[in-house]
């Protein structure tokens, strides 16, 4: 009881309590290890040194988040669809863990406005909002515990923010979309990569480029050869849809 006391003190006397506050109005419950929430909010390019020398950022609790993320989506829509096979479970699954789905979800749930990053890139900024949400989940299961977490996803976000409805309705495979479209249309589709190195913050950078019938029509990149891929469908297919 004395604990639960001097951790809400610290919560409404902090600097950072109208930071603290909303948390609390969002998870359902107060916060304990502050600091865990503070650095889940910092992306790599605002990084700090501290006393060890080590940079202070949000990458190893967005990595932690991203597994626990997974296993409560996968616990849940097994649990939701005990009817449906494992390609739909896993189609279902990887739109809600879709980085850009969880950008949508960080804005409708306002925690874009608390995020310390110092990156103009447009590939870095979308990224910089689910990598946080993602972080924010590593820091509730480290703070409280795997319930918690799941918690969190399950009955604060799924239940307030997601329509499964929609999810189920929608196709957000873009590259998918594209080569059934070629196969049906009898074009030939070709996709190349290319791989560069972001020097400032030490990450890959890939550009992908799609050709129809040995003509290019659509550009994309992102972090992941995968991204880039889906990015570059994606311009195509609006582009088909122009033009046919």
């Amino acid at each position: 009881m004395v604990r639960k006391i001097v951790q809400r003190v610290k919560l409404f006397s902090s600097d950072r309590k109208e930071f603290y506050l909303f948390l609390k109005d969002l998870l359902g419950f107060y916060p304990r290890n502050l600091k865990l929430y503070d650095l889940a909010f910092i992306h790599k390019s605002a990084s700090t040194v501290d006393s060890q020398g080590n940079l202070v950022n949000n990458e190893r609790l967005e990595y932690l988040g991203d597994a626990i993320l997974g296993a409560i989506i996968a616990d849940f829509l097994y649990n939701r669809f005990p009817q449906e096979d494992e390609g739909f479970l896993t189609k279902t699954r990887s739109k809600l863990v879709n980085r850009a789905f969880l950008t949508n979800l960080t804005h409708e749930m306002g925690l874009h406005v608390f995020i310390d990053s110092n990156t103009t890139k447009k590939v870095d900024k979308s990224h910089i909002y689910g990598d946080a949400l993602e972080a924010l989940i590593g820091a509730i299961y480290l703070d409280r515990d795997y319930r918690a977490a799941k918690y969190f996803v399950t009955k604060r976000i799924l239940s307030r923010f997601v329509n499964l409805n929609e999810i189920e309705q929608e196709d957000s495979n873009f590259k998918s979309q594209l080569i059934e479209w070629s196969q049906k249309n009898k074009h030939e589709i070709e996709f190349e990569t290319t791989e560069e190195i972001e020097e400032a913050l030490k990450q890959p950078k890939f550009n992908a480029v799609i050709k129809i019938d040995n003509k290019e029509v659509g550009r994309g990149s992102g972090t992941s050869k995968k991204e880039a891929h889906q990015n570059a469908a994606k311009e195509t297919l609006e582009k088909l849809k122009v033009t046919e």
